[in-house]
């Protein structure tokens, strides 16, 4: 049964410790992972929001060229690659579809299509691809998602995520986990297709 997979990128498919590095030498601080307890990094660092912001801006790039995948990412997609539609649906600018696009080549990953929105409402993008499961590691993301498009959310766990969750989002903890409650959903819809199908008979 193919179905249409919306994963984000960063935090997701990317490892979510990978703009640590380059914030501790840039600032010169030493943020421990699980120490950050909430999705904006600026309360974190000794400089204005706006500095903050200047830096990031001229850092995305090599941020993201050299963010590491998510531990056991690679090999899940790979998995799915052929079996079902991935499209990938990221914050990030559309200036950086060039890099985006150089860091899935180099790791081998294929995709039907990845779409830089440069916001984190995501909605009406997953509403345009008719995407049926979204892969999230943003907490209000993934509860507005699951609330606006009535789709299950895989909610990958970290640090920042920690705030209670609907039941139509999953909290896992890495791709192993994904995998395994992906292959259990995918067999219910497919069972779920069944029944409907042998009523329509009668």
């Amino acid at each position: 049964m193919r179905k249409r997979f919306g994963i984000d990128i960063d935090g997701t498919v990317t490892c979510p410790k990978s703009i640590l590095p380059f914030i501790n030498k840039a600032f010169g601080m030493n943020i421990k992972y699980e120490h950050v307890n909430q999705y904006e990094l600026t309360p974190f660092v000794n400089v204005s929001e706006e500095e903050f912001a200047k830096w990031f801006a001229e850092n995305e790039p090599l941020i993201y060229k050299e963010s590491p995948p998510a531990k056991g990412a690679l090999h899940i997609l790979h998995k799915w690659e052929n079996k079902h539609d991935l499209i990938f649906i990221s914050a990030r600018g559309s200036h950086l579809l060039d890099v985006t696009e150089d860091w899935f080549f180099h790791h081998g990953l294929t995709y039907r299509h990845i779409e830089l929105i440069g916001s984190h409402d995501k909605v009406e993008t997953i509403k345009k691809h008719q995407i049926e499961l979204f892969f999230e590691d943003k907490h209000d993301n993934a509860v507005m998602i699951h609330e606006e498009c009535r789709i299950p959310v895989i909610l990958f766990d970290t640090p920042y995520n920690q705030d209670p969750i609907p039941r139509g989002v999953i909290r896992i903890n890495n791709w192993s986990e994904a995998y395994f409650w992906v292959t259990n959903w995918l067999k219910q819809e497919e069972m779920e297709c069944k029944v409907v199908s042998s009523s329509h008979q009668y």
